[in-house]
C-alpha cells in the first residue's frame, strides 16, 4: 500500500535538501512500516515509505527504469495482465511487482497507462527527458494524494501531513476550509487548508516549468441500460466475482470486515468461496454495554453480533468479534491517534472504533476487504427511500446525520449553510443524464450521482486514514469502477425491483447467505450506545465551556452547547447531540495541534 511524498522546485538544487525531504517522507512511516526510499536529483525529490504486500523482496521504491522513477501506494488488481501485454511488446521484468507493471506501462502508453490500469492507487512518476511530473489518482479516489503549489514547483504527498513537513508550507484556514469541516459534503478538489489540494479522483495533475495543468481521464457517464432485470442481476455476481478473485491477490494475510449486513457478507461469502470452503478470516466491532443491551435508535433497527455469527457460521469462517469498552473509545492516546493519522477533526467513536478495529485485525492480517460503498452504488441508505429527503434541494443524507452544526456560531451556521447550498447546486450540475429521463428517474440519477461523488469520498477517507495508521490495507471492491459505471446507470426501478433496499446487491448474492441477512434492513457502521462513553464526551464539552483560551470558542454557540449538556444522557438522543458534541470537541483538538492562521 505505501505512502509518498516529495517536492518538485525548478529554481532550487534540491540535492541540498534531503533532509526535509527525508523529514517528509517520514511522515508516511506509518503507511509504510516495512521500508523507507528516498531519490533526488537535482530539481526533484521522491520519497516512498513501503507496506510490504505483493513481492516483498523486489517491490522496493522509488523505483526507476530508463529516464524514469516512479514512487506508488496502492494496488493495481489487474497488472498480471498488463504484464502479459507489456510482455508481448518486449518489456523484461525485474520483480513481480504491480509497480513495475505500472512503471512499464508508462513507458509503453506515456501518460494513456491510466486508461489501462485497474485497482486503488495514487502516484508520482517523474519524466527526466520533459523534466516533468505526474500526479495521478484512481477512479474513485480511494488512496488520497495531495499537492501544493509553490513559486517553482510543487510539494505533494499521501497526506496533508507530508506537505506540512516542509517549511515552505504553513497551515492556513480560510473560511471555505472551515466550512468544509463543519459540513457533510466534501468539495472534490478541496484540502481545508488553503492552498492545499487534492489530485482529483480519476485526475492527472502535470507539474512542469510552464506550471500546473489538471486533466479528468475518468468520471461517471450516463449510458442507457438495455439488459433485464435477470440478466442485471447476473452481470453484477459476474462482475463481483471477478473483482473479489482480483482483489485476493496477496503475498501477506488476507481478512474481511464482517458486520452483518448484506454488503459485507457478501463480500465474505464471496472471498471464501474463492479461497477454499472455510478458509477466510473475519473481523467484527462490537462493544461491552453498561446500559443494559442494544436499543433500536432512529438508524439502526438491529445490532450487528447475532447476523455476523450467522455469516461465520454459514461460511465457515475463521471469525474474530473485536469488543470494545467507552474507556479505550474516549481515550486520549486513541483520540489522539485519529487526530494525527485525519490531519483533520475527528469523528468521535466512529473513528477511534475503526482505528481500534483495523489495530487489532493488523496483529493478525496486513491486508482486509471491506464492504464500503455499496450503499452509494446501489441505493442502500435509508434517505434514498425516503420522499422528503430525496424532493429536497439539498444533499440528501442531511436529514439522517447530526452534525457540527447544531452547536456553532449562529452567524457562522448561517454562512457554512449558504456554502453547503452552493455546492449542492455545483454538484447537481455535474450530473450526467440521458435524453428523455422522467423526473423521478432522473432525480434518482441526481441522487446516486451525489453519493458517488461526494458522501463516498468521506468515508473512503476514513477508511483510508484509519487503516493506514496501523499499516494496514483495507481493499474496497464495491468500488472496482467497471462495477460502479454498471450499476450507476441501472434504473431506479432495478435497484429496488424486489420493494426493498438495494436489490441488486441481493438478488446477485442472496443464494451465499443465511436467510437472516437475506431479510435484514440495512444498519449502518455501529456506534456505542454505552452511556460512559457520551459521558467522557460531555466531560471534555465542559471543558471547553470553561476554558476562555479554548480555541473552538469563537466558532462556538454557547448557549446551545449549555443546553445540550443539561439534557439527560439518553439513548434516544445518540444521533444528534452526541454527534454535535463530538464533531465541536474533536474541532477543538485540531484547533489546538494545528494552529492554523485563519485569514
Amino acid at each position: 500500500m505505501c505512502g509518498i511524498a516529495g517536492w518538485v522546485d525548478y529554481d532550487r538544487d534540491l540535492t541540498r535538501d534531503g533532509e526535509t525531504a527525508r523529514a517528509m517522507t517520514r511522515t508516511m512511516a506509518l503507511r509504510g512500516p516495512d521500508a523507507e526510499g528516498l531519490w533526488i536529483e537535482s530539481h526533484v525529490a521522491l520519497g516512498h515509505r513501503r507496506l510490504a504486500v505483493i513481492d516483498l523482496e523486489g517491490g522496493a521504491q522509488p523505483m526507476s527504469e530508463g529516464p524514469v522513477t516512479l514512487v506508488y501506494s496502492g494496488e493495481t488488481y489487474n497488472f498480471r495482465e498488463l504484464r502479459r501485454e507489456l510482455e508481448s511488446h518486449g518489456h523484461r521484468f525485474r520483480t513481480r511487482s504491480d509497480t513495475e507493471v505500472v512503471l512499464r506501462a508508462y513507458l509503453r502508453w506515456g501518460a494513456d497507462l491510466v486508461e489501462h490500469l485497474n485497482g486503488m492507487y495514487a502516484f508520482a512518476l517523474w519524466d527526466r527527458r520533459t523534466e516533468e511530473l505526474l500526479l495521478v489518482r484512481d477512479r474513485m479516489g480511494i488512496k488520497p494524494l495531495y499537492y501544493a503549489p509553490t513559486r517553482h514547483g510543487v510539494l505533494f504527498g499521501s497526506e496533508p501531513k507530508a506537505i506540512l513537513a516542509n517549511p515552505l508550507f504553513g497551515p492556513r484556514l480560510r473560511d471555505e476550509g472551515l466550512f468544509e469541516l463543519l459540513t457533510t459534503a466534501k468539495t472534490p478538489g478541496h484540502a481545508v487548508f488553503d492552498g492545499m489540494y487534492e489530485v482529483e479522483p480519476g485526475h492527472v495533475v502535470r507539474v512542469s516549468r510552464d506550471g500546473l495543468t489538471d486533466r479528468r481521464y475518468w468520471a461517471l457517464t450516463a449510458r442507457e441500460h438495455t439488459d433485464g432485470i435477470p440478466r442485471t442481476v447476473r452481470r453484477v455476481r459476474e462482475l463481483l466475482e471477478d473483482i473479489v478473485a482480483r482483489q485476493l491477490i496477496s503475498d501477506v494475510p488476507l481478512c474481511t470486515l464482517l458486520s452483518g449486513g448484506l454488503d459485507s457478507s457478501a463480500l465474505t461469502a464471496l472471498a471464501d468461496r474463492a479461497l477454499g470452503i472455510g478458509t477466510v478470516r473475519s473481523f467484527a466491532v462490537d462493544f461491552t454495554d453498561e446500559g443494559g443491551g442494544f436499543v433500536p435508535d432512529a438508524v439502526r433497527d438491529t445490532p450487528d453480533t447475532p447476523y455476523v455469527h450467522d455469516v461465520a457460521k454459514h461460511v465457515g469462517s475463521h471469525h474474530t468479534d473485536v469488543v470494545l469498552g467507552s474507556e479505550s473509545l474516549a481515550s486520549p492516546e486513541a483520540v489522539e491517534s485519529v487526530l494525527r493519522a485525519r490531519d483533520l477533526p475527528g469523528g468521535g467513536d466512529m473513528d477511534t472504533s475503526l482505528y481500534l478495529l483495523f489495530a487489532e485485525i493488523r496483529r493478525h492480517s496486513t491486508v482486509a476487504l471491506s464492504g464500503e460503498s455499496a450503499d452509494e452504488i446501489f441505493g442502500g441508505y435509508r434517505w434514498f427511500h425516503d420522499p422528503a429527503a430525496v424532493a429536497a434541494e439539498a444533499f440528501p443524507w442531511l436529514r439522517g446525520l447530526g452534525g457540527t452544526m447544531d452547536l456553532v456560531d449562529r452567524d457562522l451556521d448561517r454562512r457554512a449553510g449558504a456554502y453547503l447550498t452552493e455546492r449542492y447546486h455545483e454538484a447537481i450540475d455535474e450530473v450526467p443524464r440521458l435524453p428523455g429521463e422522467d423526473g423521478a428517474e432522473r432525480r434518482m440519477r441526481e441522487i446516486c450521482h451525489l453519493h458517488l461523488t461526494r458522501m463516498v469520498r468521506l468515508l473512503l477517507d476514513r477508511k483510508d486514514r484509519m487503516s493506514m495508521a496501523v499499516g494496514l490495507e483495507v481493499r474496497v471492491p464495491f468500488c472496482d469502477h467497471r462495477l460502479v459505471e454498471y450499476v450507476f446507470n441501472t434504473p431506479w426501478a432495478y435497484k429496488t425491483y424486489d420493494g426493498r433496499e438495494k436489490s441488486l446487491l441481493r438478488g446477485a448474492t442472496s443464494d451465499l447467505l443465511p436467510e437472516s441477512v437475506v431479510r435484514r434492513r440495512k444498519s449502518p457502521y455501529p456506534a456505542t450506545q454505552d452511556p460512559g462513553y457520551e459521558r467522557a464526551v460531555r466531560e471534555r464539552l465542559s471543558g471547553i465551556l470553561a476554558d476562555p483560551n479554548a480555541p473552538v470558542r469563537p466558532y462556538l454557540d454557547e448557549k446551545a452547547a449549555r443546553a445540550v449538556l443539561r439534557r439527560p444522557i439518553g439513548r434516544a438522543s445518540l444521533q444528534q447531540n452526541r454527534t454535535a458534541m463530538e464533531r465541536i470537541v474533536g474541532l477543538n483538538d485540531w484547533l489546538t495541534a494545528y494552529r492554523p492562521e485563519h485569514i
